[in-house]
Formats: C-alpha cells, sequence, structure tokens
C-alpha cells in the first residue's frame, strides 16, 4: 500500500502500524475475534456518479416555485446534505428557512428527482463499486449501510436505479440531520442495531468522496476511506483527516483497508 493510496495519517485514528504486516486484518481484534464492523457508504462521487440530476431537480424546483433557476450558481453542492441545499437556497433568496418551508420543498425535490434520474445520460456507477459490495455481502459481523447527505427517498431512488439499494440494510440520511457528523452518529447507531452490538465495540467506517466525509468520520471518532471520484485529489482529503485514501473503489488495497 503506498501513501498516496492510503497510509493513515499520524493522530488517534491512525490504524495500528501492523497494517503493512503481512496476514493483518483490520476487521481481526487482539484476542484473534472477528471485530464487528460498521461501513457507512456516501452516495454521490462515492458510488454513482448521477450526472447533474441531482442538481437539476434542485434548480427545477426553484424555477418553479421562486423564478430563480439561477440561485445555486456558483455553489458546489459536493459533501452538503440536501435540506441544507435547500436552506442554503432560501436563505440567499432572502426567504424565512423554517422547517414547514424545507419539508415542503423537499417533496417537490424527490418528485423533481424521481424525473430527473432516469433521463439522467450521465449516471452511471462508478469503478469497482459493485464488486466491492458483493465481497462485503454476506459477512455476519460487517454491517454495510449508508451514510449520506441525501434524504432517505433520494438515496432509494438513485440507487435502486443503479440496482444497488438493496446492499444496504440501514443509514443515516440527509433527513435525520443536516449536519454530516449528526447523521453518522445516526448510522452508526442503526448499524449497532443490525448487528446486535453497542456502538462503542463496533469498529466504523466512513466511505466517502470529499473533505467533508473525512473531517465529519474523524468528528465521531470513526476511520475513513476516501476517493478522488468527485474531484478532490488524495493530498487535499488525507489532509481532511482521510485514514485512507484512494483514486477510487476500484483501487489495489480498498478491501483490504475495510474487511482485510
Amino acid at each position: 500500500m503506498t501513501r498516496a493510496q492510503g497510509t493513515a495519517l499520524p493522530g488517534p485514528l491512525a490504524p495500528c502500524n501492523r497494517c503493512d504486516d503481512a496476514g493483518y486484518r483490520p476487521d481481526w481484534r487482539e484476542d484473534g475475534q472477528l471485530r464487528r464492523t460498521i461501513l457507512l457508504f456516501d452516495i454521490d462521487g462515492t458510488l454513482v456518479s448521477a450526472g447533474g440530476a441531482g442538481r437539476r431537480a434542485v434548480v427545477r424546483i426553484f424555477a418553479a416555485h421562486f423564478a430563480r433557476p439561477e440561485i445555486f450558481d456558483g455553489v458546489r453542492f459536493h459533501g452538503m446534505t440536501d435540506r441544507a441545499i435547500i436552506r442554503g437556497g432560501l436563505e440567499r433568496l432572502g426567504l424565512p428557512a423554517d422547517e414547514a418551508a424545507i419539508d415542503a420543498l423537499c417533496a417537490a425535490y424527490l418528485a423533481a428527482l424521481a424525473i430527473e434520474i432516469p433521463r439522467s445520460e450521465g449516471f452511471r456507477v462508478l469503478p469497482g463499486v459493485p464488486t466491492l459490495l458483493e465481497t462485503l455481502a454476506g459477512r455476519a459481523h460487517v454491517a454495510v449501510g449508508l451514510g449520506t447527505g441525501n434524504l432517505r427517498e433520494g438515496a432509494r431512488i438513485k440507487l435502486e436505479h443503479a440496482g444497488l439499494f438493496h446492499h444496504f440494510a440501514f443509514g443515516g440520511f440527509g433527513c435525520d440531520a443536516e449536519d454530516r457528523a449528526a447523521l453518522l452518529r445516526v448510522g452508526v447507531a442503526r448499524g449497532a442495531r443490525h448487528l446486535g452490538a453497542p456502538a462503542d465495540a463496533c469498529r466504523i467506517v466512513v466511505i466517502g468522496d470529499t473533505p467533508k466525509d473525512a473531517a465529519a468520520a474523524r468528528a465521531i471518532g470513526a476511520e475513513s476511506l476516501t476517493v478522488e471520484t468527485s474531484g478532490s485529489p488524495v493530498p487535499e482529503l488525507m489532509a481532511a483527516g482521510a485514514t485512507w485514501a484512494f483514486a477510487d473503489l476500484a483501487a489495489e488495497g480498498v478491501r483490504e483497508a475495510l474487511v482485510g
């Protein structure tokens, strides 16, 4: 494993120095027992690229409701939760961003997303994703879930279109919290219940594609595996606190970092 592919930063989240030793597996405890592991995957830029469908859906509803399709010009959505995006749009318009207004626009967004995703010519599953998910399936000590800023229904729409939704038994979503670290904590709690174990007895790994994913993982005391697939280079991801950074999920060393 090269530094560019996955060496950890020094500090409290650094994996054991044995990670380069022959035979070491991160999913084994010191006493030789399998460690219960919760894996939380981001969606956009990590599992799939929606070809801009999400942005088009948001712009569509702000055009329909406020005749202001340009309100998000120059705004990067990467690493933002859906509710935070909509809240930000309302604030830029100088309108009240109360929960009822955000709920109504979220419902309109989901209806628009259901139209945009099937006709998005740029929609694609990212390299290595199907193989990795198949590899992780069936491991009783591993809970595979989502940790995403997407609303739960938005996550379903995107992942069902990709043929991947069945791989995820639970998650923390943008409808659970606007703050990324907070929604990850919800995902951890659900993953622990799925495994029938206390959360503090589980190893937690967040898989994402932006510095915000790495920073949120660090905020909850989790490891993070990040990829360059949305444009954040390895040095930037590592500087944000990523435990590992790879080109994509097809890279050599990804599976070993997650489950050995």
